[in-house]
């Protein structure tokens, strides 16, 4: 064997299915040996799209998802959506091919160094400079990218060093690496809290779902009357359909779940990360009592310095939280924030009259009526991904899945495709114009696959969020306005079924047709 025959061993070893990449002449030992092995290589259109599939995949599955290029502008091109991953907690292996070991001291064509170039936006990559590390590198890659917090890796493998003759073996995959359980002392200052307080509210972030902790996060809040608000990436640890849930850590239209943050005097935060949401916004005086239980400890950020940090397994975390409220016997106000649901459930379910236009807000709860409880939404990054963050009631864990370390534009149409592969529920992909346009060309990938999954295009000729923010700044906006193809035309160019509604009723028939059809196909809705 050669030393890509015994890294395409090693991806066998950890159960990796798919690999999603471009070939190049410099990873041609790689794609060989895919060839001959049980892994299926998913070629595609763009690397980035390559990489947001691997990022997507992670995410949903807990398993790395990987991504191939070759070196130069294959490689940049998969930068962001590496990047992506590891700001937003994905597992992400990425695999990147390089000149022979005997170019990289002079400059060469294509050459740029990758590896110092990766080194950024991964948790850990290197070079594989001798076959005798190969099967140490691809263990450590996705020891590395799996455990918590999960991110991504990177390995760069040079073409000579691929072609060498190999005599190690795959190192075999271990039992992962867990988090203890919490320490005395912080479950100890975290009684004394609970014991004062009166109206405690829980902020759950990307970590309560990454983690598996929504069962036990259920159980305590509905043991002691507790509110939750998700950040956009914890939507779905509580469920929305939950009489305690405010839905969302509001920056919009509805300011509930931040009034009733600035009504409590104790606010537990469970796998929060602040990427995912500045603390600035709900804990604008530094004055609040926090309580930070995740699986490392807090950034340090004048906005977010907590009184405690429990630091250790989450789920392992709340159940102690239980423990101690019972142990207590805490009796915190009850409903107090009751009136705060109402508003927030009657704002996010619109009832539009026949004649009024399109908008992202009143067109949700139609898809949510379209969709089951498992089935995902992969939301896009632009204006309809804070309505979508706001507004679309989640009710289960890792079926909302919005992009908010990174943010990157572009990751809806790929990221569709990974989740049909990752799931049996149905798939959405949301996504507008002008995120639609940089990766539209996976289409063409999804249905060389037979993927099935919907594309829910919201069109409004213009990066509709940018203008929002430049009027908001300046009363006016430059250099937002887009022109678009004929959608409907373009996507039955690739033989997919596309619908553009009129009208509520014909949007309600085409989502209820398209949702759960065993066809890929794309619902252009046109907003005013």
């Amino acid at each position: 064997m050669n030393t890509a025959a015994v890294l395409v061993a090693g991806l066998e070893q950890e159960g990796v299915e798919h690999v999603f990449g471009l070939p190049g002449e410099e990873n041609e030992a790689t794609m060989f040996a895919l060839r001959d092995s049980d892994v299926t290589f998913v070629p595609v259109r763009h690397e980035q799209g390559a990489a947001f599939m691997a990022d997507v995949y992670g995410r949903l599955t807990g398993d790395a998802g990987v991504c191939l290029s070759t070196l130069g502008p294959g490689a940049t091109n998969l930068l962001t959506g590496v990047a992506d991953a590891n700001l937003d907690k994905a597992p992400l292996v990425a695999i990147t091919g390089q000149g022979g070991l005997e170019s990289l001291h002079v400059e060469s064509h294509q050459k740029l160094d990758v590896v110092e170039m990766f080194a950024p936006v991964t948790k850990w990559n290197a070079q594989i400079s001798d076959p005798g590390i190969v099967h140490e590198s691809v263990r450590k890659a996705f020891k590395t990218a799996e455990y918590e917090k999960p991110g991504a890796t990177h390995l760069e493998l040079p073409e000579d060093v691929a072609d060498e003759d190999c005599d190690v073996e795959p190192m075999e995959p271990r039992q992962r690496v867990r988090r203890p359980e919490p320490d005395v002392p912080s479950i100890d200052k975290v009684r004394e809290l609970l014991a004062d307080a009166e109206r405690p509210i829980v902020i759950a972030g990307n970590g309560a779902v990454r983690t598996d902790a929504s069962d036990d996060l259920r159980a305590f809040v509905e043991s002691y009357d507790l509110p939750v608000a998700a950040t956009y990436m914890g939507k779905g640890a509580v469920s929305d359909d939950d009489e305690h849930s405010l839905l969302t850590l509001d920056s919009g239209e509805h300011e509930e779940a931040s009034d009733a943050i600035e009504s409590s005097d104790l606010v537990i935060t469970v796998g929060y990360d602040i990427a995912e949401h500045d603390p600035a916004d709900w804990n604008p005086e530094k004055d609040t009592t926090i309580v930070h239980v995740d699986s490392e400890p807090a950034e340090v950020y004048e906005h977010y310095n907590p009184d405690v940090e429990v630091v250790s397994d989450i789920a392992a975390a709340v159940r102690e939280l239980d423990a101690c409220c019972e142990e207590i016997d805490a009796e915190f106000e009850r409903g107090w924030y009751d009136d705060l649901r109402e508003h927030i459930l009657a704002d996010v379910s619109p009832e539009p009259d026949e004649g009024d236009a399109f908008t992202v807000k009143a067109v949700l709860p139609y898809l949510r009526d379209a969709m089951d409880a498992e089935d995902v939404l992969l939301s896009d990054v632009g204006s309809h991904k804070m309505a979508i963050a706001q507004n679309f009631v989640t009710y289960e864990p890792n079926t909302c899945i919005i992009s908010n370390g990174l943010a990157s534009m572009g990751i809806s149409v790929p990221g569709g495709l990974a989740a049909d592969l990752a799931t049996d529920a149905n798939v959405v992909a949301a996504t507008g114009d002008g995120g639609f346009m940089m990766n539209a060309a996976e289409i063409e990938t999804a249905t060389r696959m037979g993927r099935e999954y919907t594309i829910l295009l919201f069109r409004d000729d213009e990066y509709g969020l940018i203008t929002e923010e430049q009027v908001e700044h300046r009363g006016e906006h430059f250099g937002t306005e887009l022109q678009n193809p004929d959608f409907q035309t373009f996507a039955e160019s690739f033989g997919i079924e596309a619908y553009r509604p009129e009208s509520w009723d014909e949007l309600e028939d085409a989502l209820t047709e398209a949702v759960p059809s065993d066809e890929l196909s794309l619902v252009e809705v046109v907003l005013d």
